[in-house]
């Protein structure tokens, strides 16, 4: 998870994305992948794919892994975030990938630029840091998914951020304006101001620590509890203006536990306020104060979540108070095992025969190809675009080690 370093990405053949592509894919059904199914599902002989690997373990894209019973391929966050800044560069989405602005628990966020010279915010999804480390403790983490990764989470975070985002943004809350997401990767407006754990000073604090409080019931009518409202999501620019952001562990009003995370978030903010600003008040919002107006939990529900992303977006909660008690009672749920073994191996046989659909419409948004419903067009475009791709691949090969970039680092060849 170290620092993100785009030059190599520009120098990068056709067939070097379809081996980490096929590394991706692979990683649905094997937590490491032989090489022999890599080269099948890149279409590639088995030593032009070996030929390949290497290089890419070489710029750190996967990890080669050997145990006691197989040996092969991982792909890690270099090479995810290779995969979302390709496809969101064929996109035309952005360009350009610039300086890091800002480093969280789960995530890093960079400044990009637009084709047409705008600048964005880049959310890079990272879970699998101190935060979240104890998913893999938890039973429930393998229960549902044998092969779940923390590429798949991160994936998973990044899409609930961007339809949480996106509905906010369409019903006038105070949050970014979404622009686009690809796997871990979230494009959004970049905002001009400050997180208000570097604020020390306010005008008007009471009016202020009032705006919080009216954003917390406002969420809460409209189905939702941000679950993680504090000085490190909130950001205020040069006229006090709130801006909220970080969703991913947003919970529903009908959660079991609503009325906690409801009451932790006006907790977090009236310490706050109390501990940095010396202002304290009696007025603070309930749980039942709430009066549930709209239903945006279900809609962003209904959005695109599968039953199966719904079910592992549980882990993206934050920590509640039942989760201690959750561990003492992981024995007694043991008897279950042998029906979710049963429905893991009818999954596994359907998750593999999709595989290669899912692997061509991957190769295609890489290669910047509009994805039609009709194969015709999509056949007419694929050819015109592979005959424009072997002739940069040519130029590719003969190119030499790339040079000395200094940011913003241009992704096209």
């Amino acid at each position: 998870m170290g620092k993100l370093n785009v030059v190599i990405l520009r120098y990068l053949s056709r067939d070097d994305f379809r081996v980490l592509t096929a590394v991706e894919m692979g990683m649905k059904n094997h937590e490491i992948v032989p090489v022999s199914l890599l080269s099948s599902i890149a279409s590639l002989k088995h030593g032009g794919c070996n030929k390949i690997l290497r290089e890419l373990v070489k710029h750190k894209l996967v990890v080669y892994e050997r145990t006691k019973t197989v040996q092969g391929y991982k792909l890690n966050y270099g090479g995810y975030d290779y995969l979302a800044l390709k496809t969101l560069c064929a996109r035309e989405i952005i360009i350009s990938v610039g300086n890091q602005m800002g480093v969280g628990k789960e995530s890093d966020i960079y400044i990009v630029a637009s084709p047409s010279g705008e600048q964005y915010a880049l959310k890079l999804h990272r879970l699998g840091r101190t935060s979240f480390r104890n998913l893999k403790n938890k039973r429930d983490y393998h229960k549902h998914r044998k092969n779940m990764s923390w590429l798949y989470l991160s994936r998973l975070s990044a899409m609930k951020e961007f339809a949480y985002m996106k509905a906010l943004y369409d019903r006038g809350f105070p949050v970014p304006k979404p622009v686009d997401y690809n796997r871990h990767a979230v494009v959004m407006e970049l905002i001009n101001g400050y997180p208000l754990c570097q604020v020390h000073e306010l005008q008007d604090p009471s009016a202020l620590y009032s705006e919080f409080m009216d954003l917390i019931v406002k969420l809460a009518n409209h189905g939702l509890i941000h679950g993680d409202f504090n000085e490190f999501n909130l950001m205020l620019d040069d006229q006090d203006h709130i801006t909220m952001i970080d969703f991913p562990q947003m919970v529903s009003t009908s959660h079991p536990n609503a009325e906690w995370y409801f009451d932790r978030d006006v907790k977090c903010i009236r310490d706050f306020f109390a501990k940095r600003f010396n202002y304290e008040s009696e007025l603070f919002p309930t749980f039942k104060d709430i009066r549930r107006s709209y239903s945006l939990d279900v809609e962003v529900s209904a959005s695109g979540f599968t039953k199966d992303m719904e079910r592992d977006g549980a882990l993206l909660h934050p920590a509640g108070p039942e989760d201690d008690e959750e561990e003492e009672d992981d024995d007694d749920d043991d008897s279950d095992n042998d029906d979710e073994d049963a429905k893991e191996a009818t999954d596994e046989e359907r998750e593999e025969a999709v595989d290669m659909e899912e692997y061509k419409h991957a190769m295609l948004e890489l290669e910047g190809l509009r994805i039609s419903e009709t194969p015709a067009e999509t056949q007419d475009q694929d050819g015109e675009k592979s005959k424009n791709k072997v002739q940069e691949d040519q130029e590719t090969e003969t190119a030499s080690s790339p040079p000395a970039v200094s940011y913003p680092v241009d992704l096209r060849l």
